[in-house]
C-alpha cells in the first residue's frame, strides 16, 4: 500500500485518539498466548518424536503420480514437497496442496504410507482455497497482537477470506486497516513456518481454555476424534489444515474491509468483527485484481440503478425493491421474453396465492427446516406465512383433482411474489433480497418423458442466457450419504441428469456427493462481465415432495410411473423433476432459469 493511502487510513477525522490508559488488550491476553504456546511446543515435540524414530527404522513406501509413475520414500519421513522436489524445483515452488489417496495434506507432512498423490498450485481451486486459508492466519495473528482478539472463525472465500473475531464492546473501522495491514506484513516477511500437531479432546480444551468460542467448537465435535492445530508465530488455532510451508509464500495482501458479524450467523448471539483481506503469489496478480475491483464498482448495479433512475431500495421496507417507471419498464419487457419462451416451450402461467395457512408448510417439511426464513403472522388465531417458494402451491394445484398420465407432462410457470426474511446485515441490492419475483416452474411428467424435459429445459436456459451474453458452467451434484429414496431411483435419476448435460455438448463437471438429501441436481453458475460467479439456475430432483402431499395420476397398469418436472425464469432458474408414482411415491425434477 502507498504510504499516501496507508496514512490516510490509518488517521481518522479530526486526528488519531489517545491509547487509553493501562495495559492494551494484547498484554492482557498475552499470558494466555505463551500458554497456548507452551502446550504446542510439547505436542510438536511429540510429533517430531514420532519422526525420528521412523527415521531411525526406515520402512520403504511407494508413491503413486498422476501419470502412473512411482516414487521411493520412507514411512512418516518423506514428504509430498520431496516427491515434488524429486521430479522438479519448480513442481515444487508451484505445488501448495497435495491430496494423498484424495485427501487433504500438507506439502510438508510425512508420508503414512502407501498412496496416490496428486499435487495442486494457485491455478488450481483447491490450492487458491489452501493459500487464502493460510493468509487468514496470518490475518488472525495480526488481529491476536493488534488488538488481543478472540478468533473464531477464519474461511476462505470465493476470493480471499476473511476473520471474525470479539473485540468486546469495540468495533473496526477502514481507518484501522492500515495497522492492521502493517501486521499481516510484517509476519510475512518474519518467514514463520506453519507447523501441525494433532491433539485430544481434552489438550485441544486445555489450549484454547480462554477462547469460549474455540471451547464451544471442541466441545461440540464427536467424542474420541482427534484434533489438528496449526501454530504460525505466537498465533494457534483449531484447523483441519492444510497450510502453506510458511508465510513468506504470501507474496501482497491488502485488507479489503471491516464489518459486522454475530456468532453462529446468529444476531442473538454475541457481536463479532469481520475483516475481510485477500493475498496473492505475485504483484501482478494484485495489480490485476484491484483493477478489476475498481471496474467492478463503475459497474455496481445498485449505483447504475440509482443514477438512471430504474430503481432504488429504502429503510421502510427492507430487500424490497421499488422499481421506477424506466425500472419497471425493463422489468415488464423481460417478463415478456419469458413469457414468449413459454409459449415456444408449452409451458402454462398459473397464479397462485402469496400467503398460506401453516398448515401447507407443515406437510411440505418448510415449518420444520425453512421457518426462520419466512414471515409469518396470525389471523383469528391460526398461522399462516409468505410464500418463499412455489413448490408447495404447484403440488397442491396439481393433486386439486384426479389426474390422468394423458395429462402429463404438465409444465406449471409462475412468476409469483415470494418472501425470505433474510438478515438485514445479508442483503445486497438485486442480488439479496427479501421480496423478489422469479422465472419458477414445475414439469410433472411419466419417466419415460424426463429425459426431453430436461434436454428441452436446457436448451430453454441456453437460449435465455445467449440473449443477454452470460457464460455459464454446469456441475452435477449427486448422492450424499444421508438421501433418502431408493438408490434405483437415484441411479436412474443422475443417469437422466448426465445424459441431458451430456447432449447439450458443454462442458460440464461432475460434483459427488453435494446433492440434495431429496435428489440429484445440476447448478449452474454464470459469469459476468468481470468474470465473477453468480448462482443462478439449478435443475433439482426431489423424490419426497411429491410424497408428503400424496400426489397421485391414474396410468394403464402397464405404464411405467410419472414424474414431475418444474422451471423458472432467467432471474433464477430452478429446475425440479417431480417423480409421480403410482398411489403415494413420487419423485420431483426442479428446473429454475
Amino acid at each position: 500500500m502507498a504510504g499516501t493511502e496507508a496514512e490516510a487510513l490509518a488517521a481518522p477525522p479530526g486526528g488519531a485518539s489517545a491509547e487509553p490508559a493501562g495495559p492494551s488488550p494484547f498484554e492482557l491476553k498475552a499470558p494466555y498466548y505463551a500458554k497456548r504456546i507452551e502446550l504446542f511446543e510439547q505436542y510438536f515435540a511429540r510429533e517430531g518424536g514420532k519422526m525420528d524414530a521412523a527415521a531411525a527404522s526406515p520402512e520403504p513406501i511407494q508413491v503413486v503420480m498422476p501419470d502412473g509413475a512411482i516414487k521411493d520414500g520412507v514411512k512418516n519421513v518423506t514428504t509430498p514437497w520431496d516427491v515434488a522436489m524429486g521430479i522438479h524445483k519448480k513442481l515444487a515452488q508451484a505445488s501448495l496442496l497435495a491430496h494423498v489417496d484424495g485427501a487433504d495434506w500438507d506439502m510438508r507432512r510425512p508420508l503414512e504410507g502407501n498412496c496416490a498423490l496428486k499435487l495442486f498450485s494457485f491455478d488450481d481451486p483447491e490450492g487458491k482455497a489452501l493459500y487464502w486459508h493460510s493468509s487468514a492466519h496470518v490475518l488472525g495473528e495480526a488481529l491476536e497482537l493488534e488488538y488481543g482478539a478472540d478468533l473464531t472463525i477464519g474461511p476462505s472465500i470465493e476470493e480471499g477470506f476473511y476473520y471474525d473475531c470479539y473485540l468486546g464492546e469495540r468495533t473496526l473501522s477502514d481507518y484501522e486497516r492500515a495497522g492492521i495491514l502493517k501486521r499481516c506484513e510484517a509476519i510475512i516477511k518474519d518467514k514463520q513456518p506453519f507447523q501441525r500437531v494433532e491433539v485430544s479432546r481434552a489438550e485441544a480444551l486445555e489450549m484454547f481454555a480462554e477462547n469460549k468460542f474455540k471451547v464451544e467448537l471442541i466441545t461440540n465435535l464427536p467424542d474420541g476424534v482427534s484434533i489438528s492445530c496449526y501454530r504460525c508465530g505466537p498465533m494457534v488455532d483449531l484447523c483441519r489444515g492444510p497450510h502453506l510451508p510458511d508465510t513468506a509464500w504470501i507474496k501482497a495482501v491488502t485488507i479489503n474491509q471491516c464489518s459486522r458479524a454475530h456468532w453462529r450467523a446468529d444476531v442473538t448471539k454475541d457481536p463479532l468483527v469481520r475483516v475481510y483481506a485477500v493475498t496473492f503469489p505475485s504483484d501482478k496478480l494484485m495489480k490485476e485484481y484491484k483493477t478489476r475491483i475498481e471496474e467492478a464498482k463503475k459497474r455496481d448495479h445498485r449505483v447504475i440503478g440509482m443514477n438512471q433512475e430504474l430503481f432504488f431500495f429504502h429503510n421502510l421496507s427492507p430487500g424490497s425493491c421499488f422499481f421506477l417507471p424506466d425500472g419497471a419498464k425493463v422489468y415488464n419487457n423481460l417478463m415478456g421474453f419469458i413469457r414468449e419462451k413459454y409459449w415456444e416451450y408449452e409451458y402454462d402461467e398459473v397464479i397462485t396465492p402469496n400467503i398460506f395457512n401453516f398448515d401447507l408448510w407443515k406437510t411440505s417439511g418448510h415449518a420444520a427446516h425453512y421457518k426462520e426464513n419466512m414471515f409469518s403472522f396470525h389471523v383469528e388465531k391460526e398461522e399462516f406465512g409468505l410464500k418463499p417458494m412455489n413448490c408447495p402451491g404447484h403440488c397442491v394445484m396439481f393433486g386439486n383433482r384426479k389426474r390422468s398420465f394423458r395429462e402429463l407432462p404438465m409444465r406449471l410457470a409462475d412468476f409469483g411474489v415470494l418472501h425470505r426474511n433474510e438478515f438485514s446485515g445479508a442483503l445486497h441490492g438485486l442480488t439479496r433480497v427479501r421480496r423478489f419475483q422469479q422465472d419458477d416452474a414445475h414439469i410433472f411428467c411419466r419417466p419415460d418423458q424426463m429425459e426431453f424435459e430436461l434436454i428441452n429445459f436446457l436448451k430453454l436456459m441456453d437460449e435465455v442466457y445467449s440473449v443477454f451474453g452470460l457464460t455459464y458452467e454446469m456441475k452435477l451434484s449427486t448422492r450424499p450419504e444421508g438421501y433418502l429414496g431408493e438408490i434405483e431411483i437415484w441411479d436412474q435419476a443422475e443417469a437422466a441428469l448426465t445424459k441431458a448435460l451430456n447432449l447439450t455438448g458443454k462442458e460440464w463437471k461432475l460434483n459427488p456427493g453435494d446433492g440434495a438429501f431429496y435428489g440429484p441436481k445440476i447448478d449452474i453458475t454464470v459469469f459476468d462481465a468481470l468474470k465473477r460467479r453468480f448462482q443462478c439456475a439449478t435443475v433439482q430432483l426431489d423424490f419426497q415432495l411429491p410424497i408428503r402431499f400424496n400426489l397421485r395420476c391414474y396410468l394403464v397398469p402397464t405404464y411405467p410411473p410419472p414424474y414431475a418436472l418444474r422451471c423458472p425464469e432467467p432471474q433464477e432458474l430452478n429446475s425440479k423433476l417431480q417423480t409421480l408414482r403410482p398411489e403415494s411415491e413420487a419423485w420431483t425434477l426442479n428446473p429454475d432459469v
